[in-house]
């Protein structure tokens, strides 16, 4: 029985019809709502340390901490809120260790988009400890 359920999300249609689905199947089960911060997404290259990426950082978990909680109310749960910063797929695998079973969304790339873009989606199913349920 799935208790405990991970729930990434990335601000997309396709991550809120994660928690949608996740409410309707589970809706007695634990919910973790994740939101992964990405520091490439600061414009950040790696040649130089960029001046203000704290700010960049602290205003951009500021912003992720509210969208959490506005999807909590919005869905009528009391589900724990995480924010980590890191790579997406190995941040999400990393927080998947604690729970039971997790539900993203896909952002259905298909062909050259997926190859060159990748997938978060296919490498948290590939490395993650517990079974996925990708929502298209």
């Amino acid at each position: 029985m799935v208790k405990r359920i991970l729930v990434p999300l990335d601000g997309s249609p396709k991550s809120e019809a994660a928690i949608r689905f996740v409410t309707e199947e589970w809706p007695d089960a634990d919910v973790v709502l994740l939101r992964v911060i990405d520091p490439l997404e600061s414009g950040y290259s790696g040649s130089a340390f960029p001046s203000g990426a704290e700010e960049w950082y602290e205003r951009k978990r500021a912003e992720v901490r509210e969208h959490l909680a506005d999807v909590a109310a919005e869905h009528g749960i009391d589900a724990e809120r995480v924010v980590v910063a890191g790579r997406p797929a190995a941040s999400i695998v990393e927080v998947a260790e604690d729970v039971d079973h997790v539900v993203m969304g896909s952002h259905g790339r298909t062909g050259v988009s997926r190859v060159v873009l990748g997938s978060v989606a296919e490498a948290v199913v590939r490395r993650s400890p517990v079974p996925v349920t990708i929502v298209r």
